[in-house]
């Protein structure tokens, strides 16, 4: 029987509602991958506690932070870039793929997952970033769980150059994993415009086409969509909240079947 590589994204388990979803995933195969692109939960040990199980039941599951995932609270000792590794170290504590690790090929493809953050240059013309946020009429929770803690403008621009340093010694077909779209265009379904701000950033928007992506899977937007940028199908699939809904032209087949292999 064929393996299959399975791609979800945004389980936010610590809706109960979620958690009973993903206590359901389980492999067809016993080699099967599963990827879980980011928003797990927002504290580590809810993190871990949901990945561990699901680490067990596929053969490699491959991780990449979410927004939720860099949330801080005050009252915790690790915050900002030193939470981030440290949550790094936990998950592969337990056997999980993360973007600090080399990347696996599955089927003679490279799974290349990212972490790069954003940097609010999906924002309209003419603006800085600044003004952009101080104009924004909805405010991502990110503002007060993230920007507070560390510089998110330079954390990207950092995360961009060490993404692109490893993708570039990377030959052959790939598939890029990441939380945040790496294109605009998949913004453009928000209802709230000013969301964008904190969905992505253009220094990415020439890797899928540069990296011979067969596709690029992402999260975050909670719209379960694809969209084709250059040739290239860009596809959201997350879970979201458990009282969300979609229009039938948003819906589609969770998780998602990326490919199979011998």
């Amino acid at each position: 029987m064929a393996r299959t590589l399975w791609a979800v994204s945004d389980l936010h388990v610590t809706f109960k509602e979620n958690q009973a979803v993903v206590d359901k995933l389980a492999p067809r195969d016993p080699g099967d991958w599963l990827i879980v692109a980011g928003d797990v939960a927002e504290r580590i040990p809810d993190i871990v506690r949901t990945l561990k199980p699901l680490a067990q039941r596929f053969a490699k599951v491959i991780w990449v932070p979410g927004n939720h995932e860099l949330f801080n609270r005050a009252t915790e000792r690790v915050k900002g870039k030193a939470r981030y590794r440290a949550l790094v170290g936990e998950l592969r504590a337990i056997g999980v793929v993360t973007p600090e690790d080399p990347y696996p090929v599955f089927g003679g493809v490279t799974i290349c997952p990212l972490f790069t953050l954003y940097d609010y240059s999906f924002r309209p013309l003419g603006l800085t970033a600044k003004q952009a946020v101080a104009q924004a009429k909805i405010k991502l929770d990110d503002e007060l769980a993230i920007a507070r803690y560390v510089d998110v403008e330079q954390w990207c621009a950092e995360r961009i150059e060490y993404s692109e340093d490893r993708l570039d010694g990377v030959s052959g077909q790939t598939i890029l994993v990441n939380h945040w779209p790496l294109v605009v265009e998949p913004t453009h379904r928000l209802f709230e415009p000013d969301i964008a701000l904190w969905c992505g950033t253009t220094a990415t928007r020439h890797w899928a086409v540069k990296y011979h992506a067969s596709l690029v899977i992402h999260g975050h937007l909670h719209i379960p969509a694809e969209t084709r940028v250059d040739g290239v199908s860009h596809i959201d699939v997350s879970l979201g909240y458990p009282f969300e809904k979609h229009p039938p032209q948003h819906q589609r087949r969770w998780p998602l079947e990326v490919m199979q292999a011998p």
